[in-house]
């Protein structure tokens, strides 16, 4: 079969121009956001949307409003032409690459390079992302207030603002009729579908479950920074999780118990864990006992690459 050529767009208003051509044709649309750097559970995400749209538009944009100051922006893998080469491999393939330059940089200050600002008292107000490190002017930020509070945003408090704010971005650019997600970011699935649900968009969005490696590690982009040691460390993320479960299967609903079990093996295994919690599917509230489907989320450092994986346990 003939690989399939996306075509690559990367200006804004010709990206919604082609999405309404396709709906002026009767086509249904599927959105893929992606940071690129592909890798399996991408591609796992573009199947998925060719069963729900007739056209697939993957966007590849590495987005600063997700990241502090002090955060990998920099460090973040690229490899763009590696990631059109795996998309012509993608069965049905890709109709369009949306992999825009900049979506905060407007244009209109091009002196603008002040990298703090001031309240109207005066005060200096803290940086909180790259994007106002770079001085573009960009003011406008969506939040998912309750949401976005635990787990990652207590580590990372810019980071949900950031995803929430880029994704719709991309809905207004592409307007899509399904959006894909991955289940591994468990809370940015949620805050993307309780987004939609308050602001009213007319978009579907579908969560994929989690891709994981051959070994049962989750894929992720960041993989690639772990030396050999450290993802065979990282390998207790997901085997502690397993047990975890088959533990609450067993009868073991409290969460503490299991939430100590998976702690331990971690730290024994030389990483160091940043959260562990067993949460609501829905609300993403703590519970403190098993007895509606819950999702163990757990994020842990081994050396200085942050993962996340979870599992859902329904008993």
């Amino acid at each position: 079969m003939t690989a399939k050529e996306p075509e690559i767009i990367r200006d804004k208003d010709q990206m919604r121009k082609w999405s309404r051509a396709m709906r002026s044709q009767g086509k249904t649309i599927g959105l893929v956001p992606t940071m690129g750097y592909l890798h399996a559970g991408h591609v796992s995400l573009i199947r998925e949307a060719h069963n729900h749209s007739d056209v697939i538009v993957v966007s590849i944009y590495v987005n600063p409003g997700q990241f502090s100051p002090s955060e990998d922006l920099s460090t973040y893998p690229s490899d763009f032409h590696g990631d059109i080469q795996k998309l012509r491999a993608v069965p049905g393939g890709v109709d369009v690459v949306f992999n825009p330059h900049n979506l905060y940089d407007y244009g209109t200050n091009p002196n603008c390079t002040n990298t703090s600002t001031s309240t109207s008292n005066g005060e200096e107000m803290k940086l909180e992302s790259c994007v106002e490190e770079k001085g573009l002017g960009h003011e406008t930020w969506v939040r998912v207030v309750r949401l976005e509070k635990g787990m990652c945003g207590k580590s990372r408090p810019v980071f949900f603002r950031g995803v929430a704010t880029v994704v719709t971005k991309l809905f207004n650019i592409v307007e899509p009729d399904v959006a894909l997600f991955g289940k591994k970011d468990y809370q940015q699935w949620r805050i993307i579908q309780r987004m939609v649900r308050d602001l009213d968009f007319s978009i579907r969005v579908i969560g994929s479950e989690v891709v994981r490696e051959s070994d049962g590690l989750a894929m992720s982009s960041r993989n690639v920074r772990l030396s050999p040691e450290e993802r065979e460390k990282a390998l207790s993320i997901n085997k502690s999780l397993s047990r975890a479960r088959f533990s609450a299967e067993k009868g073991q609903i409290s969460c503490k118990e299991l939430i100590d079990l998976v702690i331990q093996a971690i730290n024994e295994a030389g990483g160091r864990v940043d959260y562990a919690e067993i949460i609501d599917q829905d609300s993403l509230e703590t519970v403190e006992e098993i007895r509606s489907p819950v999702v163990f989320c757990v994020a842990a450092w081994f050396g200085k690459v942050r993962l996340i994986d979870n599992m859902e346990i329904s008993v």
